[in-house]
């Protein structure tokens, strides 16, 4: 094969991975399941808008990620049947980048910023009049000949994502008028979006086969739909194909995944926590550099499933693993005995 075979061969499958992926996504709010709260003010919010044939009110999504902020982005220009720009916080670094974006907005369109917690403070200053008053302030030329022009833009709609809400400012976070967190799925939710996607990609999959991918996935569609993935790349290699509930246990035990869903890290940072500092409190830098991990990631990625199943707590002197970590990972909670007297 030519180098041109190769590339347009590779060129070709990226572009499948990448069809496959957008197809798994919902695309309307009636294809999202287990956010039933959200879904029902959301599609207030869109037969609001379309009826007074308004722009959709700025909105936020924050949350854990995995949980489908993306994803609901794309759902509300769907339901709204407008254009959307995707972006993310740390891509805008000028103040130029964000005039631009904006300039190129219709009426109704959607700006998605993803990661909206790390945009730069001179970014932001240009967004506020722009979610305020759909006005551009530019400034042209330095110093006593500058003059300042504002450019009026059509209403447009700013959709927000972040994990790290308490990161924002309090000005930028004020001009979002619907502000949403999204919760862990339930075990049936995640159920129904591995049914969803299995007969999408059309992978053969047991009933217990879900089931046991469900339990594992963290609460999280993300994590759910790449557990998918490599059980039935294992399905294909060691088994016949069909996803069961032997098959699905086998290949996650492979992956060192346990049957709620923990994996190397989480444990890590279970065991650090017990083994070299008696079960805490401790610092999170502690833990991150007992684990080689970065702190950002352990808070945002492993800490909120911790904190949900019970295994970990956080107290104004550090993290504690609680009686149910011990348990779990088979430890005997000594931590309550007082020292014997001889």
């Amino acid at each position: 094969m030519s180098e041109e075979d190769r590339a347009v061969s590779g060129q070709k499958q990226g572009d499948d991975v990448a069809s496959v992926d957008a197809a798994l996504r919902p695309r309307t709010l009636s294809d999202i399941y287990g956010q039933e709260v959200l879904v029902e003010n959301l599609r207030i919010l869109v037969e609001a808008a379309q009826s007074r044939d308004e722009a959709l009110d700025h909105i936020l999504f924050y949350g854990p990620p995995g949980l489908g902020k993306t994803s609901l982005s794309h759902v509300m220009a769907n339901e709204m049947g407008v254009n959307i720009r995707v972006t993310a916080g740390p891509v805008i670094e000028r103040a130029g980048d964000l005039a631009a974006i904006l300039t190129n907005m219709r009426k109704g369109d959607i700006l998605f910023i993803d990661e909206v917690h790390r945009l730069g403070r001179a970014v932001e200053e240009v967004l506020y009049p722009a979610m305020e008053d759909f006005a551009l302030d530019i400034v042209i030329g330095k110093g006593p000949s500058a003059r300042n022009i504002r450019l009026k833009l059509p209403r447009f709609t700013v959709i927000g994502a972040t994990t790290r809400l308490a990161l924002m400012t309090a000005p930028l976070r004020a001009r979002f008028g619907a502000v949403y967190r999204l919760d862990f799925y339930s075990e049936d939710a995640i159920c129904y979006i591995i049914e969803r996607a299995a007969k999408m990609l059309e992978v053969p999959i047991e009933p217990e086969g879900t089931v046991e991918i469900a339990r594992r996935a963290r609460g999280t569609p993300r994590v759910a739909l790449r557990l998918l993935r490599r059980v039935r790349d294992y399905a294909q290699v060691r088994a016949t194909g069909v996803i069961s509930a032997s098959v699905a246990q086998d290949a996650l035990s492979l992956m060192a995944i346990d049957e709620l869903g923990l994996d190397d890290i989480d444990r890590r940072v279970l065991h650090n926590i017990i083994d070299k500092f008696n079960g805490g409190p401790v610092g999170l830098e502690t833990i991150a550099a007992a684990i080689n991990e970065e702190a950002d990631t352990i808070m945002d990625v492993y800490e909120p499933y911790l904190l949900q199943l019970g295994f970990l707590e956080r107290t104004p002197r550090g993290r504690v693993a609680t009686k149910r970590a011990y348990e779990h990972l088979d430890y005997e909670d000594n931590r309550g005995e007082q020292p014997r007297l001889f």
